[in-house]
């Protein structure tokens, strides 16, 4: 009994030391503290040294050591221990530096994550350690986003390459855990690596990233829309839901406008929704379409983009995105419609209901050296 107390107070020296250390930066912290007690607990358990009932009676120790300390219950202990090993493994470790490497220290020029092993050490020196509870220090990718995000992607995700690209996108999107629980389930992964078709040669050229910026497919299920409606009701419940739309589309989208007025010759137009786009520094214009895609809404989308770049652009600003939001699109027509497209435009389905994901593996190596170099 007192060997299982003595290793509970080495747990809990883990929690105290790094507590303390708050100043160094809170999910920094976090992370260190939550690899240390997974790595802790995952050598005594792989060792059958302890069992899942010692788990719980360690979590039981420590809410009556200090009744103020949160988030230690039996589920989050070993949820710990699934991050430890989860990301300590030879596979992810091996992604990780092909795909990311050294790239990383670029994010982190002045992060505490560089401190060297020495510094890790110096931390724990309270802690005492054994053979069969050998500390590890974390790969920086994961200081990237906080442990409750990590432990989503952990338990949503199936591949080392899916769980390294949402990293990236919660770091880049500065996604909360629920604005990524939704990602996850509306497979941005998929979304923004596939072989995208619906991208014009203008846009590719003028924005040679935007493959990796904007996604083929918009989840809206949030509106409850029926099989058949207007655009008018499509275009009223994105207007009430915004902040969920935005979230779809990108988190640098910022909402201008509803119907924002074009006024051409002796004609008024009106642009469904106008958007101001802050990573490429350009209007973008929104286009909504009920019915399946035809390669003639693209004119009217090209005649909006060069009103707003003659009459609304300012000088600093780059040539403005249209996207049109349509329900369905053949994808050979939208290829063919795209391929001699000098303007720089876009086509995204919308869809009412989340579907099934379809994993896809690919441009996870070009997205990683965009969102590295894009910071």
């Amino acid at each position: 009994m007192k060997s299982i107390q003595k290793s509970f107070e080495e747990i809990r020296s883990i929690i105290v030391t790094h507590r303390s250390a708050a100043s160094r930066g809170v999910n920094t912290e976090s992370i260190l503290m939550n690899w240390e007690i997974g790595s802790y607990i995952s050598a005594r358990l792989k060792s059958n040294e302890w069992g899942s009932k010692v788990v719980t009676e360690l979590s039981e120790y420590l809410r009556a050591q200090d009744p103020s300390l949160k988030g230690y219950s039996r589920r989050n202990l070993y949820n710990m221990v699934a991050f430890y090993e989860a990301y300590s493994t030879s596979d992810f470790i091996e992604i990780e530096q092909k795909l990311v490497g050294k790239k990383i220290e670029k994010l982190q020029a002045s992060s505490i994550v560089q401190m060297k092993t020495a510094q890790l050490s110096a931390l724990s020196t309270e802690i005492v350690q054994t053979s069969s509870a050998q500390l590890e220090y974390p790969p920086n990718i994961l200081f990237l986003t906080t442990f409750s995000n990590h432990v989503e992607i952990i338990n949503r995700c199936r591949t080392n390459e899916e769980r390294l690209f949402y990293i990236l996108y919660s770091f880049k999107e500065n996604l909360k855990y629920k604005e990524l629980q939704r990602c996850i389930q509306t497979d941005t992964y998929s979304s923004l690596l596939s072989d995208k078709k619906n991208i014009s040669k203008g846009l590719k050229e003028i924005y040679p990233n935007s493959e990796l910026m904007f996604k083929d497919t918009a989840f809206v299920d949030f509106l409850n829309l029926p099989q058949k409606h207007t655009e008018s009701k499509l275009h009223k419940g994105l207007l009430e839901n915004m902040k969920k739309f935005i979230l779809e589309l990108g988190k640098d989208f910022i909402f201008m406008d509803s119907e924002y007025v074009l006024n051409v010759g002796g004609s008024t137009f009106k642009v469904d929704l106008l958007f101001f786009h802050r990573g490429l520094q350009c209007l973008v214009a929104v286009e909504l379409k009920t019915k399946n895609f035809k390669p003639e809404h693209l004119g009217q989308l090209e005649f909006y983009l060069e009103a707003l770049d003659r009459d609304v652009k300012r000088n600093n600003e780059n040539p403005s995105i249209g996207i049109l939001l349509c329900p369905s699109a053949d994808h050979s027509v939208v290829e063919y419609a795209m391929s001699r497209s000098l303007s720089p435009t876009m086509v995204t389905e919308y869809k009412r209901l989340l579907i099934p994901k379809d994993v896809v593996a690919k441009n996870l190596n070009e997205y990683c050296s965009f969102v590295i170099d894009e910071k």
